[in-house]
């Protein structure tokens, strides 16, 4: 028997490098808190008058019996409630129909049997992009997606897994159509704008021509750097010996059964659609009507659509999944049918575990507020004098690219920087806008970086899932597949930002750079 190195021997599993952290996380709180470690900051008051006061974050420690109680108390409603354990189980429901009854394999091979490898990366990578419109909703759907896309391309899932979480987590802030977390945001930029100015205003599209110019390089950049470096440096993908022999051909019963599940698919999405248009005779019934905007009424955390757009997209896949076995009679009776829909929950036992300890992990690093400290810590940075544009500007932008490793959250994270970093700005001539768009490229670098953000225990699972080697997929060579994406896209964006800046172009309809 060949002796296991000593680097095999302590190669840690992902669930035991979670228990880790939580642990050290819990220790780190009463160390930090035991300091008195606590920052203040400016903070605008959003009353009639508004003016500054004084924010105040600090360490709370879970070192400690009420900590302790905080932790045993919390941990299964803070799992039951986590949002991708709920969204997941759900798309996987409709993924399996879809899988298990041949619609993916005979749609994708349709779609990708003539098509060059980098055309398809590329297009995956643009549709991963620009659905940041969708917020943290295409993760559940993409990364299952992207593995099984390559799967049946006889690629490399890692290739799907690995290139969709980088241009998922890139898009964070990058969107060409003003999303819900945009709306979010823009409240605290106005706020901040009003210390200078209290008539500024801003619209919808001021952030569209940036935006929609970063969306198109990313989409080169990502998948030259998957194509280029990130695959020929993955382990070898071993295909199962049927899988290699079946012919890629589609016949009549599946070319009837795809013809079948289009067109009940499309009747599907045109009634949806149509529910989603307002003005119209019985349309925009899945419309938050209370909203300004029509991407609040879309997206708002009370629309329909924001608590039900899981189901809705569930819904399409068992549809397409379902008509397609009718038409191609993979499914003949009630049971093929009922055993499609939990054939992709087969099996996820592991990925539930890596769930719970990532939601238990997230929720334990919340509650203690170091996210907080290090964000209000690092944004007073830009309160130093003598600082020009161009040093505030890659300043700004660092400090949010390092404050999202911690505080993930975008809206949390710009209400405490808001306050400082859009009147400092504007004191040397740069825009509210821009400020935020230099906010939303900064965190669109370190996103696929941290365990911290939500989504990162889908990818980490699903590396899990596709793992052929007898060692664990280790979480810190999780984290090496998406540093090559991190470097580049940090650059990328750092030089447009600086190009944007000194041509003086228009970043939107009516956005500009300088004031």
């Amino acid at each position: 028997m060949k002796k296991r190195s000593i680097k095999d021997r302590i190669t840690l599993d992902p669930i035991m490098t979670l228990l880790i952290l939580i642990v050290a996380t819990i220790v780190l709180s009463g160390f930090l808190h035991l300091l008195g470690t606590h920052v203040t900051y400016n903070k605008i008051a959003s009353d009639v008058n508004i003016e500054y006061t004084q924010g105040l974050v600090s360490v709370e420690s879970l070192f400690s019996l009420s900590g302790l109680k905080y932790i045993f108390t919390n941990t299964v409603s803070n799992f039951i409630s986590f949002t991708p354990l709920s969204s997941l189980i759900i798309i996987l429901i409709g993924i399996g129909v879809m899988e298990k009854s041949g619609f993916l394999k005979t749609a994708i091979t349709l779609l990708t049997k003539k098509a060059k490898k980098k055309n398809v990366t590329f297009v995956l990578v643009l549709i991963c992009l620009l659905s940041s419109i969708m917020g943290n909703l295409p993760y559940v759907i993409m990364i299952p997606l992207s593995a099984l896309i390559f799967e049946y391309g006889r690629r490399n899932p890692y290739i799907g897994i690995i290139s969709s979480f980088a241009a998922l987590s890139a898009g964070t802030g990058l969107s060409v159509l003003f999303t819900a977390t945009d709306s979010e945001l823009l409240i605290n930029t106005l706020l901040g704008s009003h210390m200078i100015n209290s008539s500024y205003a801003l619209g919808t599209t001021a952030f569209i021509f940036i935006m929609l110019v970063a969306i198109i390089i990313l989409a080169f950049v990502i998948t030259s750097v998957t194509e280029n470096f990130i695959v020929p440096r993955l382990p070898k993908y071993e295909f199962p010996e049927s899988s290699l022999e079946e012919d890629l051909t589609i016949n009549k019963k599946e070319l009837k059964g795809l013809v079948l599940a289009g067109l009940a698919g499309l009747v599907y999405l045109l009634i949806f659609i149509y529910c989603i248009i307002p003005g119209l005779p019985l349309s925009g019934a899945l419309l938050d009507n209370t909203k300004l905007f029509y991407i609040d009424k879309l997206f708002s955390p009370t629309s329909f659509f924001s608590h039900g757009f899981v189901f809705v997209v569930t819904m399409l896949f068992i549809i397409l999944g379902f008509f397609y076995g009718i038409g191609a009679k993979t499914i003949r009776n009630n049971k093929d049918f009922c055993d499609d829909l939990g054939h992709s929950l087969d099996g996820i036992g592991k990925t539930l575990v890596l769930i719970f300890l990532a939601s238990t992990f997230i929720s334990i690093f919340k509650k203690t507020g170091i996210g907080e400290v290090i964000t209000a810590a690092l944004v007073n940075i830009l309160t130093i004098e003598g600082l020009g544009a161009f040093p505030l500007i890659v300043i700004l932008f660092i400090i949010t690219a390092i404050s999202t490793l911690f505080l993930p959250n975008s809206s949390f994270k710009w209400s405490i920087m808001a306050g400082i970093a859009v009147p400092t700005l504007m004191n040397i001539g740069i825009s509210p806008e821009f400020s935020q768009t230099i906010f939303r490229f900064g965190e669109s670098v370190t996103m696929g970086i941290t365990p911290l953000m939500a989504y990162y225990c889908i990818y980490l699972a699903y590396l899990e899932k596709y793992n052929q080697s007898s060692k664990p997929i280790n979480l810190f060579k999780t984290l090496r597949y998406q540093m090559p994406y991190t470097m580049l896209v940090g650059i990328i964006l750092l030089a447009l930002l600086i190009v944007w800046f000194i041509i003086g172009l228009p970043i939107g309809i009516n956005g500009v750079t300088t004031i």
